[in-house]
C-alpha cells in the first residue's frame, strides 16, 4: 500500500469517525433533552405537591376556624331568646313595686346578668358615641345642638355582641344637622 492509497484510507476513517462523532453528539443532544424533559417534570410535580400541601393546609385552618365559629355561636339563638326575658326584667326593677319583690327581681337580674356575661355577651355603648352602622340601627334622627353630627342622641333599644360579633344592634336616635 503507498502513501496515496494509505491517505485515502485514513481520510475514510476520517468521515466514518466525524460522522459516528455527529450521530453520537446528536443522541447525547437528544438524551440530554430528555434528561431535562424529566428534571423539568419533577420540577413541576414537586411545584404541584408544594400547592397542594399548602391548599390541604388552608383548607385545614379554615376548617378548624369555622369549627371553633360554630362552637363559639352556637348558643346564639338561645341568647337572642333570654335577651328578651333579661330586658323584662330590667323593666320590672324600674318600676315602683314592693321592696321584696324588687329584691327578687333584682336577684334573678343579676343571675342571668352573669349567666350572659359568662357566656361571651356584652352590651353595645350607645348614648352619646359616635353612629357606627356596624353596632347601630339608627330609627330616628333629629336636629340638635348639643351633640355633634352624627352622634347617638338617645337609644332606643339596647343592642349586645357575643364575643365579638353583634348579634343585636342597638335602636338609636342620631344628631343629625339640617
Amino acid at each position: 500500500m503507498n502513501d496515496k492509497q494509505e491517505l485515502e484510507k485514513l481520510k475514510k476513517d476520517l468521515a466514518h469517525l466525524e460522522t459516528d462523532i455527529h450521530e453520537k453528539t446528536k443522541e447525547n443532544q437528544e438524551k440530554d433533552d430528555e434528561i431535562q424533559n424529566l428534571k423539568d417534570k419533577v420540577d413541576d410535580y414537586h411545584s404541584q405537591a408544594l400547592r397542594l400541601q399548602a391548599d390541604f393546609d388552608n383548607y385545614k385552618k379554615r376548617s378548624e376556624k369555622e369549627i371553633k365559629d360554630y362552637v363559639k355561636y352556637a348558643n346564639e339563638g338561645l341568647i337572642l331568646k333570654v335577651i328578651d326575658v333579661y330586658e323584662d326584667l330590667e323593666r320590672a326593677l324600674k318600676a315602683d313595686k314592693s321592696h321584696d319583690l324588687k329584691e327578687g327581681v333584682e336577684m334573678i337580674h343579676k343571675k342571668l346578668e352573669d349567666v350572659l356575661k359568662g357566656e361571651g355577651l356584652c352590651e353595645i355603648v350607645a348614648s352619646g358615641e359616635k353612629f357606627d352602622p356596624y353596632k347601630h340601627e339608627a330609627l330616628m334622627v333629629e336636629d340638635n345642638e348639643n351633640y355633634d353630627e352624627g352622634t347617638v342622641i338617645e337609644e332606643l333599644g339596647k343592642g349586645y355582641t357575643l364575643d365579638s360579633k353583634v348579634i343585636k344592634y342597638s335602636m338609636v336616635k342620631v344628631c343629625k344637622k339640617k
